[in-house]
Formats: C-alpha cells, sequence, structure tokens
C-alpha cells in the first residue's frame, strides 16, 4: 500500500461511501490523510448508515459535517441525506454549499433547514451534473441567471414548486436528459391544475404520485416516458417520434395522447389501469418495432371488450417478450377468428392470476400454442394464506394440467413465481 499514489488512494476512499467509514480509512497514515484532503472525490453523509446520528443533537450533528466536508479539497459528490433528522440551521448548510461550489458536478441534497433557503442560488451551477433535491421549496426561478449548463439528471422528490417554476427550471437546463418527479407539491396561480414542460434534450422522464388536471409535455428527443400512481385528466405528449419505452403503473387518466409518438416504440408496460382496448390498441398500432408488451392488471372500460391476441399477431410482428394477466371473464382475451395465426417471435411468455379458475389452465395452453418458438414460460400466481379445500383442489388440478402439458413443449424452460 505505500507504493500507492495518493491519486489512487483517493479514488479508493471514493468508493468506500459513508463519511464515518473514509474518515476512519484516512487516519491509517499520513498518505492516507493527504489523499483524504486533496484526492477525494465522493462523500456522503446519511442518516441510515450510522445510528449515532440520530442520537447527536441539531447543532453537534452540524458541527461534524461542516469539519469533514472542510477537510477537503476539490469534491465531484456530495450526498447530504438526513430524511429522518431534526431540521438544521441554515447556516451551515449554506456553508457546505458554497464550500463545494466550484467543484461538485454531483449533489444529493435531502436536508430540512429553517429557514427555507434557496437552493439553485447556493449550490455550484456551471460544473454542476446530477442534481437531486427532496423535502424543499424552490422559488423565484430566473433562468437568464440561474442557468445550469452541464446539468444532464434532475431529480424532485416531495419538493413544493410552482408549475411555473417548474418550466423555467427546465429552460434553464438546455442539456438535461433524465428527469424525476415524485410526489411533488405543484403551487397553481390559477384554478386549473395545468403543467406545461418543454426540453429539446429530455430523453427520459419518471413522474410518480403527482395529481393534476393536465400535463402537457414537449420533449422531441424523449425515449422513456413512465407514469406511476398519478391521478391526471389529460396527458399530452408532443414530440417527433422518438419514443421508445411506455410504461404506465396504477395511473387514472381520462385522455392519454402520446401523439406521433408511438410509431418506434419497442416496449409497453401496462400494469394496474383501466382502458378501452379499442382505443388503447389504436394508440400504439402503428408500433411495427414493439418487441415487448406487458398487459398486467388492466380493467377495461367496456366489459364485452377484450385483449385481442389476432390483433397483436398482426401488428407486432417483432414482439419476442409478451406478459399477460388473466381476467375471469370469458371476453378478457380474443383469440381472434383465424386458427392459424401465430406469435411466430415470442420466445418469453409471462402469464399470472389474481383469482385462479379452471378456465386458467386452458387460457395457458391456448396461448402455448399460439408461440410455436417459445423458450420461457413463466407463470406467476397469487396464493392466499387461508386457502379453502377448494382452492387448494384448483390448484391442484392447475398443477396437474401445466405437468402433462409441458410434456408436449420439452424444449420450453417453464418458471412459476408465487406470492
Amino acid at each position: 500500500m505505500e507504493y500507492l499514489p495518493v491519486e489512487v488512494i483517493g479514488n479508493i476512499l471514493s468508493r468506500v461511501g459513508a463519511a464515518r467509514d473514509v474518515v476512519i480509512a484516512s487516519s491509517t497514515c499520513q498518505k492516507w490523510r493527504e489523499a483524504w484532503r486533496n484526492h477525494l472525490h465522493t462523500l456522503m453523509f446519511n442518516s441510515n448508515d450510522w445510528p449515532v446520528y440520530h442520537e447527536l443533537t441539531r447543532s453537534r450533528l452540524e458541527i461534524i459535517v461542516t469539519q469533514t466536508i472542510f477537510q477537503t479539497n476539490g469534491l465531484h459528490c456530495l450526498s447530504i441525506i438526513m430524511d429522518d433528522v431534526d431540521e438544521f440551521s441554515a447556516a451551515p448548510v449554506i456553508a457546505w454549499l458554497m464550500y463545494t461550489r466550484e467543484t461538485l458536478r454531483q449533489l444529493h441534497y435531502n436536508v430540512r433547514t429553517t429557514p427555507n433557503i434557496n437552493i439553485l442560488e447556493k449550490c455550484g451551477r456551471q460544473r454542476l451534473e446530477v442534481l437531486a433535491l427532496a423535502h424543499n421549496t424552490i422559488t423565484g426561478v430566473e433562468p437568464s441567471y440561474q442557468k445550469f449548463p452541464c446539468l444532464r439528471s434532475l431529480s424532485l422528490s416531495y419538493v413544493s414548486i410552482s408549475a411555473l417554476d417548474l418550466s423555467l427550471f427546465l429552460t434553464a437546463c438546455p442539456k438535461v436528459e433524465v428527469l424525476s418527479l415524485v410526489s411533488i407539491d405543484i403551487v397553481m396561480s390559477d384554478p386549473q391544475a395545468m403543467m406545461e414542460l418543454t426540453s429539446n434534450s429530455l430523453k427520459d422522464i419518471y413522474v410518480e404520485a403527482i395529481s393534476l388536471d393536465k400535463i402537457i409535455l414537449e420533449a422531441d428527443s424523449l425515449e422513456k416516458l413512465h407514469l406511476k400512481d398519478c391521478t391526471l385528466e389529460v396527458f399530452a405528449l408532443v414530440s417527433k417520434g422518438s419514443l421508445s419505452h411506455l410504461k404506465i403503473d396504477d395511473v387514472s387518466v381520462i385522455h392519454l395522447d402520446i401523439g406521433e409518438s408511438a410509431e418506434d416504440l419497442e416496449i409497453v408496460d401496462v400494469s394496474n389501469f383501466t382502458i378501452m382496448w379499442s382505443k388503447f390498441h389504436h394508440m400504439i398500432a402503428k408500433s411495427s418495432k414493439l418487441k415487448r408488451l406487458r398487459l398486467w392488471g388492466v380493467v377495461f372500460d367496456d366489459e364485452d371488450e377484450a385483449v385481442d391476441i389476432e390483433t397483436i399477431s398482426a401488428c407486432f410482428p417483432q414482439l419476442s417478450h409478451l406478459s399477460l394477466s388473466y381476467e375471469p371473464r370469458e371476453t378478457a382475451l380474443h383469440y381472434g377468428s383465424q386458427d392459424s395465426f401465430k406469435l411466430e417471435n415470442v420466445v418469453v411468455l409471462e402469464l399470472g392470476w389474481m383469482v385462479i379458475g379452471d378456465l386458467f389452465s386452458h387460457w395457458v395452453a391456448g396461448l402455448l400454442e399460439r408461440c410455436p418458438n417459445l423458450r420461457k414460460l413463466v407463470i406467476y400466481g397469487v396464493v392466499s394464506e387461508t386457502k379453502t379445500h377448494e382452492e387448494c383442489h384448483t390448484l391442484a388440478n392447475f398443477t396437474s394440467f401445466i405437468v402433462r402439458l409441458m410434456r408436449k413443449y420439452l424444449h420450453v424452460d417453464v418458471q412459476f413465481e408465487y406470492e
């Protein structure tokens, strides 16, 4: 170890993670202390890493963090996650941000302060590439002054911000590619809860636990859209057609419009979502490049609607992964009028149930017949802790049926996932 350059030791310490462990490791010898002071790139404070954080007084904890940061020079990544610790005073937090602002490239910041401070003013903006903020309030964004020319990833969690300031914030980040919005409190100035976001560089957006009347996203380069646990009346995407991954999980939306973005879709993952099959199919029908389709826990607006397997086969010739959950209705899955159609390229088939019934076995068999090149079958099921005799009998019959059925498909790898 004595022959290691201090730069290499600095890289080793940067990979240690928790600030407490880094401080202990740096006390090994004078050379390691020099690496700590001049060549440490990453420093992380997390209230979950060390139980003693919860036992210290606020002032003592502020002193420890301040002394630790001020012994370093040239930090690139600073993570301060004090999610369940008392509020800090504003003065030391400002000191941390001002001390590191010239060199910092990544800031992960979850600190409650009294009074609230304007993070965008205090943190270093010129070199920052990753910014993750939580439990803060952002007001008065000035894109002409508060520019983030190098920022590529922005994450806001439990942040209070107006729709206008969020729009301006995005404008101030001309190179941002990844945007995550989780449980943000959108402050509205007009009766209609609407948010308009525009970015020419954005490629990946994740939106979780947000309730609004309307979201309009204009992003010509968007490749991945993920909506989760949201309640919306309208979600509209305006894009030039680069979207390749669409994921919708437990979302309530009256009108979903992805415009002309469906043509390049390769992955569509929809779960716990109420849809009109005809409308949903029309939205993705042009996705001739689709390779993965997952419809899980999908509820149909019209009881007479069904997932049409023949239509899926015709519209998505490159489909290789198909995931469907069983709906105990005769109309929930429609095989079409032709018995000859096949899902030629499907190599992975995932099927599951929430409530198992005798028809599930025949449903599985019908899909297997239409996948001649299948290599892997995964069966997902929910088994209640308290099982009646009838439920045990149904599960036993299903197991016996699958054993007999798979003798015809010895080349297929079968897996079971029960919860």
